[in-house]
């Protein structure tokens, strides 16, 4: 009897340590798979950060581009306005400087008509002696005339047996030339043309000779 008890409790023993065996090697395996399990997700994780990186990394880039075409055409914007600003001051101050050289020659026309009038007396006082009072007068106020018109930049036309230029003549007729050298040149003067400043603000109104 005591024999069989020992026998059972040799077998109780062995049992137990077959158990404690199995929940060891069962504890091992879990435990690898845990650690397998752990390693994926690091894996998972860090492929995730990675990621998100390069996410925000792309969209810095794309902010620096972004902020890059602003510029630009920022810049080019500028650069535009100023050259429009430049050929806007430029204009003004031509038309400015323009206005300033034309300005009188409404005023300078009107006196032309003046200056015709005495010149038409001088050539009727040719004949009238130099010691005339009437005479003197006349020529000291034609003279103070033209010297007004010259200060003024106001110029006579050339015309008399120059070649005819519409530019500056105006042919009111045409006669047979009295001389062959004269044929498409100005025979005549019916009235004198000026320039101001080298614009024309009165035609010479000539005879041309064909």
């Amino acid at each position: 009897m005591s024999e069989n008890k020992v026998n059972q409790s040799s077998e109780n023993q062995k049992e137990s340590e077959v158990k404690e065996a199995a929940e060891n090697q069962s504890s091992n395996g879990n435990g690898e798979m845990k650690k397998e399990e752990k390693q994926e997700e690091d894996t998972a994780e860090n492929e995730k950060a990675d990621k998100k990186k390069k996410s925000k990394k792309d969209k810095k880039e794309n902010k620096i581009d972004e902020l890059e075409e602003k510029l630009k055409d920022l810049s080019d914007k500028h650069l535009r306005l100023q050259a429009e600003f430049d050929n806007f001051r430029k204009r003004t101050v031509r038309e400015k400087a323009d206005l300033i050289k034309s300005g009188g020659e409404s005023v300078l026309t009107g006196i032309l008509p003046v200056i015709d009038d005495f010149e038409r007396a001088i050539q009727l006082l040719k004949d009238v002696p130099e010691d005339d009072a009437g005479k003197q007068g006349t020529l000291l106020i034609y003279s103070k005339f033209r010297e007004f018109l010259k200060q003024n930049n106001v110029k006579e036309i050339a015309a008399l047996h120059q070649n005819f230029d519409v530019d500056h003549h105006e042919a009111l007729t045409k006669i047979p030339a009295p001389e062959e050298k004269l044929k498409g040149k100005v025979v005549d003067v019916i009235q004198k043309g000026y320039t101001l400043n080298d614009k024309v603000i009165r035609y010479a109104k000539v005879v041309v000779g064909e």
